[in-house]
C-alpha cells in the first residue's frame, strides 16, 4: 500500500491486518495471512496510507477482514476445484441463524504441487464464527481458527539467465538444503459490545494465539529455525455519538495491549537435517497504545477529524546460548505519538472533497533485528521507520451506479527499513535504515454498472518512490534511486457480464510497470500485463443451487516475474510466474427451510 510492505520477503510488513476486529499482525509489526480463510470471508476493507493514530505499529495501511456470517437461513455448502500444476482444493461450510446465535463453520483442504520445482504446498484450515445475542443490544462474537501447513517448499530466487532458460527450476542450493517451512497455528478471539447510555457504546476484545513454526533456509550455518510463539492481547474502546458545541460529534477513545513471546532456536542445516544447535534465545515483545479520534460536523457540509495515539513497544531478548562465549541479552524500547488531522467537505451533491495529514511509525520486527554477523541479541544500529503523509482527494458518484475516487499524496519517510543479504548467509535477509525516502503518488478508481447486466471496475496508481538520502553500510550512495520492489504505473480493469439464464463471465487485466530488484537500480524487472478469464453458471433447483465454473489464468501466456527478491546475493532476484493455466470447479449449496 503506497510502497509500504514492498520489502517483505515473507508475510506482511508495513500493513496492519485485522480479522473480525482482532489483529493478525504481531506487536512487533510482522503480519501473516496463512491463517486467513478467504473462502469464508465476506468483506475486505482497505485503509490506504499511514494510520498509526488509530492502529499503532506497522500501519502504512490497514486491511480489515470480516469473516462470513451464517445468514438467516441455515445452509450447507460444498466446493470442489482442481487445476494446473497439481492444484486441488475442497471446502465445506455450514451456517445459519437461531433465535440468539448466528454461526458459520468452514473446513478446507488445499494441495498444490506448484509451477516450479520444489514449490509444493499443503494447507488445512478450520474456521468458526459465532455471534451470540445476549439481549439488550449486547453482543458477544467468538472467532476460532486452526491452520495446519505441513509443507510449504521454497524454490528460491533465480538469476536472470536461469529464469529465462528454465523458469520452472528451483535454485540448486534450495534443493540441497530442502528450503521451506511448516507451521500450525490456533487462534481464539472474543469481541464484546454493548450500549452505554443513549449515545454511547463500548467494545472490548481479547484474543490468544499459539504458533509452531519451522523454517529451513538454503544455508548451512544456523539455517534451520524452530520457533514456538504465543501471542495475545486485549483492548477496550468507547464510542460516543452525540453533540459537542451544539454540533453533531462522534468520539472514539480506547487502549490496546498486546504481548508476543517467542522461543527461537537455530540449528545448522545439514542438507535438510538438523545439525548442532547454533542459537537459542527468547524474544519478548509488549505493545501498549492509547488512542483518541474525534469527528465534529462544523456545519452540514464540513466534517473535521482530529486524532492521536501514543504507543510504547518494548523488545526484550534473553540469550540461552553461551557456547559462543557471549551473553547477548538485552532490551530496547520505542515510544511514539502519532497525530492526524483531516476534513471532508460536501462541495456538491454526491461529491466530497477531503484532505488529511497522517503519520505512522514502524519498528523493526524480531526477525529484522537479526545481527548480520550471526550473533544473538539486537542489531543496535536499527531505528524505527517514521512516515508523514499529506493527502487530498475527491470522491463521489454521478448518474445511477457510477462511483469514482481520485487522490494525490506525498509521504516523507525517515529511517526506511531496507533488506540486504551477506555472502556468508545467502537467502537470509538483514536490515539497515535509509536516511530518508520520499513517496509521491496518484490513485484513481471508477466502478460502474454500465447496464443491468454489465459491471466494470477500473483503477490506476502512479507511484514515484525514491531514496532522498541513503548511503548504505558499505558506503554506496543511492540518493535519487527508485525504491526497489515498487512500480511507477499499475493499471487494473475488470468486466463482469451476467446475461439471462444464469450464465456469468468475468475478465480482468493487470498491468504492472517496470521495477528494480536492488537499491542501485542496476537490476531491472520487466513490466508485465496479465489477463484472466472466468465463466460459470448458476442453477437453482428448489432449495439446491448448483454452480459449475471454469477459469483461465494468464490468458495470453505472458512470461513475467511475480515476486522479486530484493537485494538478493548472487543475482537471485527472480521468481518466475506460471504461464497460461486453468482450473475447474463446482459449488453446491443446500438451504434448510
Amino acid at each position: 500500500i503506497r510502497g509500504f510492505g514492498a520489502r517483505a520477503q515473507f508475510g506482511i510488513r508495513g500493513v496492519k491486518v485485522i480479522v473480525d476486529g482482532i489483529p493478525e499482525t504481531l506487536p512487533d509489526g510482522q503480519g501473516s495471512v496463512d491463517a486467513i480463510d478467504l473462502g469464508a470471508t465476506s468483506q475486505i476493507e482497505v485503509i490506504r496510507g499511514p494510520s498509526s493514530s488509530m492502529y499503532g505499529n506497522a500501519s502504512g495501511g490497514v486491511i480489515s477482514i470480516q469473516t462470513e456470517g451464517g445468514g438467516p437461513t441455515p445452509f450447507a455448502e460444498a466446493r470442489l476445484s482442481s487445476g494446473s500444476y497439481g492444484f486441488d482444493k475442497w471446502q465445506f461450510k455450514t451456517g445459519g441463524q437461531t433465535d440468539k446465535l448466528n454461526y458459520l463453520v468452514s473446513v478446507s483442504d488445499l494441495t498444490y504441487d506448484g509451477y516450479r520445482e520444489h514449490s509444493r504446498a499443503v494447507s488445512k484450515q478450520v474456521t468458526g464464527r459465532f455471534d451470540l445475542d445476549l439481549g439488550n443490544k449486547r453482543d458477544l462474537l467468538t472467532v476460532v481458527n486452526y491452520t495446519d501447513q505441513p509443507q510449504s517448499d521454497d524454490a528460491g530466487g533465480l538469476t536472470a539467465a536461469l529464469a529465462a532458460t528454465n523458469p520452472r527450476a528451483a535454485w540448486p542450493t534450495n534443493l540441497l538444503y530442502d528450503a521451506g517451512e511448516e507451521l500450525t497455528q490456533t487462534r481464539l478471539g472474543f469481541v464484546y459490545s454493548m450500549p452505554v447510555g443513549t449515545h454511547g457504546s463500548i467494545k472490548a476484545r481479547n484474543y490468544y494465539a499459539w504458533r509452531d513454526f519451522a523454517n529451513q533456509l538454503p544455508v548451512q550455518s544456523s539455517g534451520a529455525v524452530d520457533l514456538t510463539r504465543a501471542f495475545g492481547g486485549g483492548g477496550f474502546s468507547y464510542s460516543y455519538d452525540g453533540t459537542w458545541l451544539d454540533r453533531p460529534n462522534r468520539l472514539v477513545t480506547g487502549f490496546d495491549f498486546d504481548d508476543q513471546n517467542d522461543d527461537r532456536l537455530r540449528y545448522d542445516n545439514l542438507q535438510g537435517v538438523h545439525g548442532n544447535l547454533a542459537f537459542d534465545q527468547n524474544e519478548h515483545v509488549t505493545s501498549h497504545g492509547v488512542f483518541m479520534q474525534n469527528e465534529l460536523s462544523l456545519n452540514p457540509k464540513l466534517l473535521l477529524t482530529l486524532g492521536a495515539r501514543a504507543d510504547q513497544v518494548t523488545f526484550t531478548v534473553t540469550d540461552h546460548f553461551f557456547a559462543d562465549g557471549f551473553d547477548n541479552s538485552g532490551s530496547k524500547s520505542f515510544d511514539r505519538t502519532s497525530p492526524m488531522v483531516g476534513f471532508v467537505a460536501d462541495i456538491a451533491p454526491q461529491v466530497d472533497f477531503y484532505a488529511n495529514y497522517s503519520t505512522s511509525f514502524e519498528t523493526p520486527t524480531t526477525t529484522e533485528f537479526n545481527n548480520p554477523d550471526g550473533s544473538g541479541g539486537f542489531n543496535q544500529n536499527l531505528k524505527p521507520q517514521i512516515a508523514r503523509q499529506m493527502e487530498v482527494g475527491i470522491r463521489g458518484s454521478f448518474r445511477p451506479k457510477q462511483r469514482y475516487e481520485l487522490s494525490v499524496y506525498r509521504i516523507n519517510v525517515d529511517n526506511e527499513l531496507i533488506p540486504f543479504e551477506v555472502p556468508s548467509t545467502p537467502g537470509r535477509n538483514y536490515y539497515e535504515n535509509a536516511g530518508q525516502s520520499g513517496r509521491k503518488g496518484l490513485e484513481f478508481s471508477w466502478q460502474s454498472d454500465l447496464t443491468d447486466r454489465l459491471q466494470s471496475t477500473l483503477s490506476y496508481t502512479y507511484s514515484d518512490f525514491t531514496f532522498v538520502d541513503f548511503i548504505d553500510s558499505s558506503g554506496n550512495n543511492f540518493d535519487g534511486n527508485v525504491i526497489p520492489g515498487t512500480s511507477k504505473n499499475v493499471l487494473y480493469g475488470e468486466l463482469v457480464y451476467r446475461p439471462m439464464g444464469g450464465w456469468y463471465a468475468s475478465g480482468e487485466v493487470l498491468y504492472v510497470d517496470k521495477q528494480y530488484g536492488n537499491n542501485a537500480n542496476t537490476v531491472p524487472v520487466a513490466a508485465h500485463t496479465v489477463a484472466n478469464l472466468r465463466l460459470g453458471y448458476d442453477a437453482q433447483i428448489g432449495d439446491l443451487s448448483f454452480t459449475p465454473f471454469v477459469g483461465i489464468n494468464n490468458v495470453f501466456d505472458e512470461s513475467y516475474t511475480d515476486n522479486v527478491r530484493l537485494n538478493a546475493f548472487g543475482g537471485r532476484y527472480f521468481e518466475p510466474a506460471p504461464p497460461r493455466n486453468g482450473y475447474v470447479g463446482v459449488t453446491v449449496n443446500w438451504k434448510f427451510r
